[in-house]
């Protein structure tokens, strides 16, 4: 399907159905952000958009558990209507000791966990096979990760310090004395617990903010939101905002102003 006409047909995931965020239990909170469920309404299938957020997410879908990596720009995946989707964002600097895989191997990428030769997906798979409902499969999930939660080691906390810097708006480069690493080393770093280097991250925690305002200001005007959001001006923020999405800044608006479907 061609970009342009993707601009005005494309759905942002969160509008495409019930998508609900959890605080990580105790156990899991240096290891995971958020825990989040999708249902997908029922009817005919909508082009959904998954944007970029910088993460990397631990999935139960159609019956396997699958890592979606983090992405550069929009993903655009053939999703069943009705499936439910179980989802485990891991924190930053935690995905890659987990996985014990670079990041930079999975971007733009969904691969089973089974491909990536995780000890426990054979058994976990098989228990939440049996669960009744995805309310059963959630509280499940939870417990597994608990459990898998003492032998994997500690997130990386330069990873969090350049994450923490690029979602406030600073550039990473002026951490370099304080992580006392060169130009080189922020680089391989950012590639093995993002998946890509610095200045794409700042561009996506960038467009995160612009997402944010869009939930929040409802009317703002756009030329405002770019300057709050961080864009050097509104021509900017529609040029990053069309790369990283194929949607434009007012349909984005549109969308997250709208109030949420029932059920």
């Amino acid at each position: 399907m061609a970009p342009e006409r993707r601009k005005d047909t494309a759905l942002l995931a969160a509008r495409a159905g019930r998508y609900r965020e959890y605080a990580p239990p105790p156990a899991l909170r240096r290891h995971f952000s958020r825990f989040w469920s999708h249902a997908l309404h029922d009817g005919p299938p909508a082009l959904v958009a998954i944007v970029p957020d910088g993460y990397c997410d631990l999935l139960w879908i159609d019956g396997r558990l699958a890592v979606a990596g983090p992405d550069r720009t929009a993903a655009f995946p053939v999703l069943r209507p009705g499936t439910t989707i179980i989802g485990a964002r891991f924190a930053p600097g935690a995905a890659a000791p987990w996985l014990k895989t670079r990041l930079s191997a999975l971007v733009g990428r969904s691969v089973p966990l089974v491909d990536i030769g995780w000890k426990d997906t054979a058994e976990f798979e098989a228990r939440l096979g049996d669960c009744p409902d995805p309310s059963a499969a959630m509280a499940l999930f939870r417990r597994l990760l608990e459990e898998a939660a003492s032998d994997e080691e500690d997130p990386a906390q330069d990873a969090a310090v350049i994450f923490a810097a690029a979602d406030s708006g600073r550039p990473a480069s002026g951490l370099l004395g304080r992580l006392d690493m060169s130009e080189r080393q922020l680089r391989r770093r950012c590639h093995h617990h993002f998946g890509y280097g610095a200045k794409t991250l700042e561009r996506i925690r960038r467009f995160q903010r612009f997402l944010d305002l869009c939930r929040s200001s409802g009317t703002m005007p756009l030329a405002r939101l770019a300057l709050e959001a961080g864009f050097a001006d509104q021509a900017h923020m529609t040029r990053e905002v069309g790369e990283l999405s194929s949607l434009t800044p007012a349909a984005i608006l549109d969308q997250l102003s709208m109030p949420e479907r029932p059920g």
